[in-house]
C-alpha cells in the first residue's frame, strides 16, 4: 500500500470532522468560530473525546453558541448542561472557564473570532499565541482549534500537529505537513489531520492499518 493509499484508507476509516461531530457547521462567520473554541475549551482537560463531544451538542442544545449566549447564561445551567454529558469532575471549572472565556471573547474580539484572525496577520504563532489567552486553552487546545479551522482559514494550511505527524510516521506517511498534503484534496485536509488524531487514540486501528 502506497502513501496515497494510505491516506484513503485513513480517510474512509476515521475520516470525520471533531467538529462535524460535535454538531458545528463549520464556516467563517462568528458563531461556527465560536463553537469550534467552546470545543476545544471542552478537549482540553483530560476526558473521554466522546465524552467532550456529547457536552459540545449539549452546550448548542441548550442555546449557548455565541459568546453571549454563553456569558448571559448561568453558571449552573453550563454545570447541568455539562452535567447532562456526563462530564463529571470537570463540570464546575469548566463552566466557570467557559463562563470566563466568553466574556474575554466579548472584550478583546468583539464577539467575532474573525477579529483575532486579523490580529494575528497570517502569523500562524501569534494566532495560537491569542487563542492561548483563552481560558482553558493551552497549546494543544491551539492546536486543535487551528487542526479544524483550516477548513476555512487557507492561511492555516496545511496544519497537522504533533499527534497527527507522529500517528503518520507510525503508518509510514511523510513526516512534514506539506508532504502529508500532497496526499489528499484541498478539501480533505482536516478529515485526514483528525483520521491521524483518531487512529492515533485507537491502538486497533493503528494494528489494523499498519503496513506489513
Amino acid at each position: 500500500m502506497d502513501s496515497k493509499q494510505m491516506a484513503r484508507q485513513v480517510l474512509r476509516s476515521y475520516g470525520e470532522t471533531y467538529a462535524g461531530e460535535a454538531g458545528i457547521r463549520l464556516r467563517d462567520t462568528p458563531a461556527p468560530l465560536y463553537q469550534l473554541l467552546v470545543l476545544c475549551v471542552l478537549f482540553a482537560v483530560p476526558i473521554r473525546a466522546q465524552t467532550a463531544l456529547a457536552a459540545a451538542r449539549e452546550l448548542f442544545a441548550a442555546g449557548f453558541r455565541t459568546p453571549r449566549a454563553m456569558a448571559d447564561s448561568s453558571w449552573q445551567d453550563r454545570v447541568d448542561a455539562l452535567g447532562r454529558a456526563h462530564y463529571r469532575r470537570y463540570d464546575e471549572s469548566t463552566a466557570t472557564a467557559l463562563g470566563d472565556g466568553a466574556e474575554l471573547v466579548l472584550e478583546r474580539w468583539h464577539g467575532d473570532l474573525r477579529a483575532l484572525r486579523k490580529q494575528a496577520d497570517g502569523d500562524l504563532e501569534r494566532m495560537r499565541e491569542l487563542l492561548r489567552e483563552v481560558p482553558r486553552i493551552g497549546p494543544t487546545g491551539a492546536d486543535i482549534f487551528c487542526r479544524e479551522v483550516q477548513e476555512v482559514w487557507p492561511e492555516v494550511r496545511p496544519f497537522f500537529d504533533a499527534r497527527a505527524r507522529k500517528t503518520a510516521a507510525g503508518l509510514g506517511l511523510p513526516r512534514t505537513p506539506k508532504a502529508l498534503a500532497d496526499l489528499v484534496q484541498p478539501r480533505e485536509l482536516v478529515r485526514l489531520a483528525d483520521g491521524l488524531v483518531r487512529v492515533g487514540l485507537t491502538p486497533e486501528a493503528t494494528e489494523k492499518l499498519r503496513p506489513a
